[in-house]
């Protein structure tokens, strides 16, 4: 990779290598680029949804699972800053080729030791080849976001403006289509071909988009911006590049509350779906709910985000809170469908609009460490909550839900059933994001985000 040359002045985000082709020549390689980490994310899910249904399918332990899956959201938690660290150091298609060569080294290493390993071993949860195959494949997972990161970069360097929102929108579509085929495929490929061809398949899918990495070209980047960047874990670097703009902490914050309440959704969404649909239906029913991102991503990627992102974030908070405090107040299955669809369309919504506020008023060569800074929160959060929340519901809220005296106290507001303790929690947490995004529209640090970000617009548009 190609590191940054220490002591140049700041490159303009909005004007590297502008000159070299036109807008539509950048938006295709932008494209190919999109296309190329939809395919590398699929896989990695794909082969790491694959490996939870594996172990449980094999072990029936649920600690294991819940280990690896705890272990899978630490690491990109801890490993984020790095991640935004080495993409401001370094140009942003190197990067995304490194981390895609490692992904695959990682996968191969974790192929050769499921053919040399007898399978007794490897499922034994007291001795070491567990841990060390779990671990090479959550690695080679957990290496892939790093191409996440210089992603939302690219769209700095290679849309207009004007148009980041809408590539911000398209970016939601590729989450979604990873969940979509993640939950359809991977518990069909552990069933239907076993965990050794679920691995062959991954390899060939990773190689296959390593390779077409090689072919794209970025000269709009012939090196790296000039940055402030240091080492290899750059907290200082990373939280003073927060702090510079101000009220962008804050927004990090409002995201990542926001995260802790959508844990809850995490934790407690696949019970209750599981106590209204068979295992069978539930998979096919989320896929389904999943065509809420591409929905969501392609109205941002046709009408964009408005002329404040902050507000329509905001907006689309409150709204996924109305939509999480009503969508199980009966126990409808339609009602359920109808609401994760509409909650999901909103998701993309509130992605595109942090992410295209942090490519306008954040300096290119800071963007990578901002970006990293907020995944580590971010991805942090959700899965503290589920911690929290699971066992709170499965021994208190639950319980009490199910006896006479909880039934009949909450059968006016929510019907009868069997999980009107999960809607209950549900019904809380989403008062709870309503209140959380409509107070947000009344503080100091909304105004000046909102103010920062048109200020910045404005500058931009004077000068193009």
């Amino acid at each position: 990779m190609t590191e940054q040359e220490p002591g140049k002045p700041a490159a303009d985000p909005d004007a590297v290598g502008t000159f070299l082709r036109t807008p539509a020549q950048r938006s295709r390689t932008f494209a190919g680029i999109l296309v190329n980490t939809a395919l590398a994310n699929i896989t990695t899910s794909y082969l790491w949804f694959a490996l939870t249904f594996w172990l449980y399918l094999e072990t029936r332990n649920v600690i294991a699972t819940g280990v690896v899956g705890g272990a899978y959201m630490l690491l990109i938690a801890l490993s984020s800053i790095s991640f935004g660290t080495f993409v401001d150091r370094y140009r942003k298609l190197a990067v995304m080729r490194f981390a895609a060569g490692f992904t695959l080294v990682m996968f191969v290493l974790s192929g050769v030791m499921f053919l040399l390993t007898p399978a007794a071993s490897l499922l034994d949860l007291g001795q070491p080849w567990f841990w060390v195959f779990t671990l090479i494949i959550l690695i080679g997972a957990v290496v892939e976001n790093l191409r996440n990161i210089a992603l939302s970069t690219t769209v700095t360097i290679l849309i207009e403006p004007e148009r980041r929102a809408n590539a911000n929108g398209l970016v939601g579509m590729v989450q979604g289509l990873m969940f979509i085929v993640t939950s359809l495929l991977s518990g069909l490929s552990v069933g239907l071909l076993g965990m050794g061809w679920t691995i062959a398949v991954a390899l060939v899918l990773t190689a296959l988009a390593a390779a077409h990495l090689l072919t794209l070209r970025m000269p709009e980047e012939a090196r790296a911006a000039a940055t402030d960047a240091h080492g290899g874990f750059d907290l200082r670097g990373s939280l003073a590049a927060v702090l510079a703009i101000s009220g962008l902490f804050a927004l990090i914050i409002f995201s990542t509350f926001n995260n802790f309440i959508g844990g809850v959704y995490m934790a407690l969404m696949d019970p209750y779906g599981l106590e209204m649909f068979s295992v069978e239906m539930w998979g096919g029913v989320f896929a389904f709910g999943c065509t809420g991102f591409l929905i969501g991503g392609a109205l941002i990627g046709k009408f964009g985000l408005g002329a404040n992102p902050l507000r329509t974030l905001l907006i689309a908070v409150a709204a996924m809170g109305v939509l999480g405090a009503v969508f199980t107040l009966r126990e409808w299955a339609w009602l359920y469908i109808l609401g994760i669809w509409l909650y999901l369309v909103l998701v993309p919504f509130v992605e595109a609009a942090e992410q295209t506020v942090i490519q306008r008023v954040v300096p290119l060569e800071r963007q990578g460490r901002v970006f990293g800074f907020a995944m580590a929160f971010e991805s942090a959060a959700a899965p503290v909550t589920a911690f929290l929340i699971a066992p709170i519901a499965q021994f208190w809220i639950i319980p009490y839900a199910r006896s006479a005296e909880g039934a009949a106290a909450l059968a006016p507001l929510l019907g009868e059933g069997t999980s009107r303790g999960i809607a209950l929690v549900f019904l809380a947490a989403g008062i709870i994001m309503i209140a959380a995004a409509l107070l947000a529209f009344l503080t100091p640090v909304y105004r000046r985000v909102s103010a920062s970000y048109a200020q910045t617009a404005a500058a931009a548009k004077a000068a193009g």
